[in-house]
């Protein structure tokens, strides 16, 4: 009766599986086979990052307040432009200026990276009913792991610490959102603008880059957006992993206590994060606008 008890009550432990086993060989299978490539991969990445870092460290401090006020006000007015230029001083002036560049250098190469990859795939699933079911569930798996898992095969891949482990977990945590807006915003456009394509004998190509493209710019736009967000969420968690920039500095505030530099450097990701969200919101809104006057 009490065994009987025992297995309504608690899970049976010989219904359980160890999954970690073949997760573990699976990473340790792929170290050794392709370990070369692997280091090769550090090796061309930590390259790209450092001329990405030497290109943003070349622009002056005050060129990037006058680039900011000016595209600012081409997308917004004069209001904005002044509040986002002065969020961007106020990282300088809180003394994490160059923290902030080398972030931004990794969220850079990363959004880069994942619309090389995601825009293709979006494409790919809206125009392939059977890759849209394999890879919904992927998707909604990647965007419900907990970020901080996509740190620990970074790290044994690439067997390294640093700035490209946090390019490939950032790349990897952010895609989804990119894959999906893609595939949204191909699928969302106007039947009669695809149909009035084909009627002038448009061929796949042709319709995909003159017509379907164009008329989901907007949607992908925010796609691009939404991770880049992620992307600056992922690089402050990746400085666990020894990744240069603004977030070592929150990481180093919370194991010392330090509860005003915690805040200072906080700030800092916030007015980053605020800057991108609105120049990119602007460009999709602008972008939206201009499709929009197309279609009349």
């Amino acid at each position: 009766m009490f065994k009987l008890m025992n297995f309504i009550l608690e899970f049976p432990e010989r219904f359980t599986y160890d999954i970690a086993k073949p997760i573990d060989a699976m990473v340790d299978w792929i170290d050794k086979v392709f370990r070369e490539a692997l280091d090769v991969f550090v090796i061309v990445f930590t390259f790209i990052i450092n001329r990405v870092q030497d290109v943003l460290f070349f622009i002056p401090w005050w060129g990037y307040v006058i680039l900011l006020f000016f595209a600012t006000m081409k997308l917004y007015k004069v209001s904005t432009a002044i509040v986002l230029s002065s969020l961007l001083l106020l990282i300088g002036v809180f003394g994490f200026w160059d923290a902030t560049i080398r972030t931004f250098a990794i969220i850079v190469v990363s959004v880069l990276i994942c619309f090389i990859i995601g825009l293709p795939i979006g494409i790919s699933m809206a125009k392939s009913r059977r890759v849209e079911m394999v890879l919904k569930p992927i998707l909604d798996g990647m965007q419900t792991l907990p970020s901080f898992v996509y740190l620990i095969p970074a790290l044994m891949l690439f067997n390294t610490f640093g700035r490209v482990p946090a390019v490939f977990a950032t790349t990897i945590y952010a895609l989804p959102p990119l894959i999906r807006l893609t595939y949204l915003g191909i699928t969302n456009v106007d039947e009669q603008v695809v149909e009035a394509g084909t009627s002038f004998g448009s061929t796949p190509m042709q319709m995909l880059f003159k017509i379907e493209i164009p008329q989901a710019m907007s949607t992908i736009a925010a796609g691009v957006n939404q991770t880049t967000m992620m992307a600056v969420a992922m690089v402050v968690i990746a400085a666990m992993i020894g990744t240069p920039g603004v977030g070592r500095d929150v990481l180093r505030a919370v194991e010392t206590l330090q509860v005003g530099d915690g805040f200072a450097a906080g700030f800092a990701i916030v007015f980053l994060a605020i800057i991108l969200d609105r120049l990119l919101q602007g460009l999709a809104a602008k972008l939206d606008t201009t499709a929009q006057e197309g279609e009349e």
